[in-house]
């Protein structure tokens, strides 16, 4: 069976307790944004499923499962899918919006992830140091990291288990030799839980919106063996570069140019030698912690380890 006919059918049965749609008319609505007008897969099928929500005038947080599976938290790899979890509550976070109920950190003992629960699921609330079945959570990815969203047809069960929770973090050290594109001053969707980086004023999801300023690195360390793909947020970047938001608009507006903002930052790190800690998710290390050890002479330390 191909990659689009599993899609087809997975999305026919999402909806088939709302609209008599087959996988046969959804399979040529995707292979037609595939094939004909080249947009990604995921996106297709997120563009089509979108528009079967508003044609059954449904919310996302309404549609069926279409049959999930256990998984552990450490497997989770795919953006909207429907998933079981049985995992301990880790961490719990002062919500940012009202619209959100609980936000925090959920585990098993293949790591950690996050997971957001929304005022309008009416859900139980959950409590620190519990252990719970989630059936039915849909997964969320954001630059590589992934998340879950708790919604009304979430199914939570406290059960009587110790879960030993794993730690999904990694150190990484080396010296920063790239700063990739998507680097600096960058723009996010405002929608309500999208934080998507917009590209030429569109998101992806939400299509042309006004988006939010943000700042990020996306670099890569050299350690002489082995290259890693490191991903600074706001508040990273921040204290790698020591310039802050403010002061990267005023920058960009000066300039009329966004590009100033990440041109500014390379010539102040780029080079530069550093031990990063944080969880990985696809090829990238999200940073959490971050020193720069003493004084290396970077060129000769990568000559060296190249030539062992």
């Amino acid at each position: 069976m191909s990659e689009l006919r599993q899609e087809a059918e997975a999305i026919a049965e999402q909806f088939s307790d709302h609209l008599e749609v087959g996988p046969d008319e959804i399979e040529e609505r995707l292979e037609n944004l595939v094939n004909e007008y080249r947009v990604p897969l995921e996106e297709a099928r997120r563009s089509v499923t979108n528009s079967y929500l508003d044609d059954a005038g449904m919310e996302r947080d309404e549609l069926g499962r279409g049959g999930t599976e256990q998984v552990r938290v450490n497997d989770i790899d795919e953006d909207e899918r429907w998933v079981d979890l049985r995992v301990k509550l880790v961490d719990l976070w002062e919500p940012r919006s009202d619209s959100i109920s609980q936000v925090g950190l959920v585990g098993d003992e293949s790591g950690t992830i996050k997971f957001v629960a929304f005022e309008t699921s009416d859900l139980p609330e959950l409590e620190e140091g519990k252990a719970y079945e989630l059936s039915n959570v849909v997964t969320d990815e954001y630059e590589g990291s992934y998340s879950v969203k708790l919604n009304r047809t979430t199914g939570i069960t406290e059960i009587d288990e110790e879960i030993e929770v794993g730690d999904n973090a990694e150190t990484v050290e080396g010296a920063l030799v790239d700063i990739q594109s998507g680097s600096g001053l960058i723009k996010r969707c405002p929608e309500e839980d999208c934080t998507r980086v917009l590209q030429n004023g569109r998101c992806s999801e939400h299509g042309q919106v006004e988006g939010e300023f943000d700042l990020r690195i996306k670099g890569v360390l050299d350690d002489g063996e082995t290259v890693t793909e490191v991903i600074f947020d706001r508040e990273a970047t921040e204290e790698l570069t020591g310039m802050g938001l403010e002061e990267a608009k005023d920058m960009a507006m000066d300039a009329l140019d966004t590009t100033v903002v990440a041109e500014e930052m390379a010539e102040d790190v780029l080079g530069r030698y550093y031990r990063v800690t944080g969880p990985t998710f696809g090829r990238y290390v999200l940073v959490d912690e971050m020193e720069e050890p003493g004084a290396v002479d970077v060129e000769s330390a990568l000559i060296e380890a190249r030539s062992i």
